[in-house]
């Protein structure tokens, strides 16, 4: 049976959470996905906040039972359920390690499941020339395991270097970047409207 009807529910925005899926000293991937989160509170279709991996200290997946079960034994599980079963949809924020996206956000995605399931992904991906873009198609196969709705569209930053500040900070987009930005999250809208029928 579903809870009491809620007039209020109607007006309130989904919830996305922007993911940084790098851990190591050093990284871009922050000043990146504050980029993003700023962008996605301007594009206004979210209620965005932002979800750095690395203040979970997650171990290589150490949890005794399946995470379908959710009898976590670890806090530090309990706190990544409670976080990411908050929201509606994803954007991932991701660099590319040797063509793949890193060991942290693949080991994140595999310690809990149901918090997961029927909502809308993206990914925001950085690198090289390529724009990480090897990654986010490896990442791709995870994120349908976990029965997220990864979508076609992304944000690809090549050369990233070039637009990240000496104190890797904050990233300088340019219009491409605001494009792809606003692209992928007018369909995540729209993805995310059908998906929350189904998870009821």
């Amino acid at each position: 049976m579903k809870g009491p009807f809620r007039p209020e529910s109607y007006l309130m925005k989904p919830k996305l959470q922007v993911i940084i899926g790098s851990t190591r000293p050093g990284r871009v991937g922050p000043a990146v996905a504050r980029w993003f989160e700023a962008y996605a509170k301007e594009h206004g279709a979210f209620d965005v906040s932002l979800v750095d991996l690395a203040s979970f200290h997650l171990p290589i997946y150490d949890e005794p039972n399946h995470p379908r079960m959710q009898k976590y034994t670890h806090e530090h599980t309990i706190n990544l359920s409670n976080t990411i079963k908050q929201a509606d949809a994803y954007v991932f924020v991701t660099p590319e390690y040797n063509y793949s996206p890193p060991a942290a956000l693949l080991n994140a995605l595999q310690f809990i499941y149901l918090e997961w399931n029927y909502k809308v992904a993206g990914v925001v991906s950085y690198g090289g020339v390529s724009g990480g873009l090897r990654a986010a198609e490896a990442l791709k196969p995870s994120l349908s395991a976990v029965k997220l709705v990864t979508l076609p569209e992304g944000v690809a930053i090549p050369n990233v270097a070039g637009h990240i500040d000496a104190e890797k900070t904050t990233f300088a987009a340019n219009d491409m970047h605001g494009l792809s930005a606003k692209t992928l999250l007018d369909e995540m809208a729209k993805w995310e409207k059908g998906l929350k029928s189904i998870r009821g």
